[in-house]
């Protein structure tokens, strides 16, 4: 049991947090003269290794990702999640969510793609609430910061609020506030299924490149916001606002996460922030879920494929659910000490 224990320490350690790159960027920097004992020196450290960690880890998760992605096409997806009824279907939409992680300029034109072609408002529903918010490439960078309870608490909890969502919303009978949408994906190609390993790769790589033209501007900003308050925001006004003295702290974070445009990996800096902080788990996780899941750009964009009565309660869904995972994470905080 040591010896697991040390394998996979060394494998949180220098695989997944790269300690081997803190002290690299530490080294280098102290050759500069940079004295890590004031607030620019703190931050200018953690700026440049936060940065270049989420980077490298994002480039090689997106590859893997999108090679395993490459054997999902809609019309694949869609045979998939026609053979499941009920429940079971809820639980299948939410977990080919998460092998099969689209951007959110491709998962709404799938979830139109998947109700016009007959699926249950439910399952299509459960899909799209799991495929921004949980996904392979989250667990691990999750882990790489936080360790693996918290990365697989949070993936549990999203799915399950993903399959929730969705039973809730079937159970409604709202199919009928689905506007009819002609659109065309814009991740994988509809003959991916085809593909040759060779194409998989090319196909991998340009969804790298894609991937990090898209995003490198949420990680800089994120991790930007990650410093400021890892090293310039008071202690005590951070345990004022999302403290545990403060009974709305869950509530705070679900709100001020709703008008950040970013993903997991633009969200991961901030969160490791606040925990260095001492923010509960629970309202970290009710923060990045809020970015992910409703955040207001994707809520701007659903609109424009829904009815007010199903938006409305899409986002009341998963704004209540947020938040008492939250609460219950903080209540159950002793676990993830």
């Amino acid at each position: 049991m040591q010896i697991i224990k040390a394998i996979w320490d060394v494998f949180q350690n220098q695989i997944l947090g790269m300690s081997w790159l803190k002290d690299i960027i530490g080294n280098g920097l102290l050759a500069t003269g940079l004295d890590f004992s004031t607030r620019l020196g703190a931050s200018i450290h953690f700026f440049i290794y936060a940065t270049l960690k989420i980077m490298i880890l994002l480039s090689v998760l997106i590859f893997l990702i999108s090679y395993i992605q490459s054997y999902f096409p809609p019309e694949r997806t869609k045979k998939i999640l026609g053979k499941y009824k009920g429940i079971k279907a809820n639980i299948m939409g939410a977990l080919l969510g998460t092998v099969t992680p689209f951007c959110s300029c491709s998962s709404i034109p799938l979830f139109i793609g998947f109700t016009n072609a007959g699926l249950p408002i439910g399952i299509t529903f459960s899909f799209l609430i799991s495929s921004p918010l949980v996904d392979l490439g989250a667990l691990i960078l999750l882990m790489s910061v936080f360790g693996p309870e918290i990365a697989i608490a949070y993936v549990i909890v999203g799915l399950i609020l993903a399959v929730v969502g969705g039973v809730l919303i079937d159970k409604m009978e709202l199919a009928d506030q689905v506007e009819i949408f002609e659109t065309s994906c814009c991740s994988v190609p509809t003959d991916s299924a085809e593909l040759c390993k060779k194409e998989r790769v090319i196909y991998a790589k340009e969804q790298v490149v894609a991937t990090v033209n898209k995003v490198w501007i949420y990680v800089i900003v994120g991790v930007g916001i990650g410093a400021v308050i890892h090293n310039w925001i008071p202690q005590k006004i951070i345990e004022s606002i999302l403290g545990s003295g403060n009974v709305l702290a869950v509530m705070l974070a679900t709100i001020v996460g709703i008008p950040i445009y970013a993903d997991i990996f633009g969200t991961i800096p901030i969160a490791e922030a606040l925990f260095a902080r001492g923010v509960e788990v629970g309202t970290i996780l009710s923060f990045m879920m809020a970015v992910t899941a409703l955040s207001l750009p994707s809520i701007i964009m659903l609109k424009r494929v829904v009815k007010p009565k199903l938006l409305y309660v899409f986002v009341g869904i998963i704004a209540i659910g947020i938040i008492v995972i939250g609460y219950t994470f903080n209540a159950l905080g002793f676990l993830f000490v």
